[in-house]
């Protein structure tokens, strides 16, 4: 079919053309899949997905609320993403989105309306699959984005509706769901009518929420990341604010809420002052050779003879 064409669809340019066209239809369609799973699973289904989370509380059960605020967000920004997809007319943006985080956003859109069924019907080694590869898709998206298509602010939408939506959407199962559902996989809940248990998988939860939160932190140190530093630390916010909480894993994600605004403020006032004092250096003044024999610096004068009839008069 493709042969009969009246193109020639092995040139480069027209093969961008056709999988930017196929990204302008999947992607929205991925979203609204991705969408209209996740409301028939809260609203439609009795248990819903907030009913299923408290039905398997753990040491690092995030609030169900306000990661339903969190991914209202993540849904805010993938729609400035498709309507950047399909009107954007700058060839880099167009090359990030085809060649950067296109087919894997459409792929993770497609997982993460699995996992919600998964989740629903508690198979949860399914949904810890599901959410692992959400968690490969995104990580590679970004990789890719950060490498080939950094950020400049020389393009502001590609930095809202392209780079914010997808380091938001990182956080969503590599913060807190994917380590969550594994935990809930390998049994490291307890009953809800017995929180004097709540402190089961401590030290594993703690060594979880410390690593993956100091791998954040590092990123928003060196690349001074205003979205994944409010996404890390609402993500943190919401695991801390269900209770109960064993002591060492609520320190560590409080210490973290309060690290990741803390490293961006800090970075960026690090960067602000060493650019200003750059700027306001001392100034290098070429040396003096005028008062120097044969312009040579390290030369001795020679003696000059005085008049003393005209000194003394």
């Amino acid at each position: 079919m493709m042969e009969d064409l009246p193109i020639d669809t092995s040139h480069p340019a027209v093969r961008e053309y056709l999988a930017l066209i196929r990204l302008q239809v999947l992607t929205p369609l991925s979203l609204l899949v991705n969408i209209a799973t996740l409301m028939v699973c809260t609203f439609v289904l009795d248990p819903n997905l907030g009913d299923i989370a408290k039905l398997y509380p753990s040491v690092i059960s995030p609030k169900p609320y306000m990661i339903a605020v969190y991914i209202v967000a993540i849904y805010i920004g993938q729609v400035g993403y498709c309507v950047l997809l399909v009107f954007s007319r700058k060839s880099e943006t167009k090359r990030a989105l085809i060649k950067g985080c296109g087919f894997p956003l459409m792929l993770a859109n497609w997982a993460m309306a699995f996992w919600a069924i998964a989740w629903n019907l508690q198979a949860f080694l399914l949904s810890t699959i599901f959410l692992g590869i959400l968690l490969v898709l995104l990580l590679y998206a970004n990789v890719v984005l950060l490498i080939y298509h950094a950020p400049t602010g020389k393009r502001p939408l590609d930095v809202a509706f392209i780079h914010a939506p997808l380091r938001a959407f990182l956080m969503f199962p590599l913060g807190v769901m994917f380590a969550y559902s594994l935990f809930v996989t390998l049994g490291l809940t307890w009953s809800p009518g017995e929180p004097q248990h709540y402190s089961r998988g401590q030290w594993p939860g703690f060594a979880v929420m410390l690593g993956v939160n100091f791998i954040a932190l590092l990123v928003i140190i060196f690349r001074r990341d205003i979205v994944l530093s409010a996404a890390a630390t609402w993500i943190c916010a919401s695991l801390w604010s269900e209770k109960p909480k064993p002591y060492p894993v609520f320190f560590v994600v409080v210490m973290f809420t309060i690290l990741h605004p803390a490293a961006l403020i800090a970075s960026t006032l690090w960067v602000w002052f060493r650019g200003r004092r750059r700027r306001t250096g001392p100034i290098a003044l070429p040396p003096d050779d005028e008062g120097h024999p044969n312009g040579q610096p390290g030369a001795e004068r020679p003696a000059r003879e005085v008049d003393t009839e005209a000194l003394w008069g």
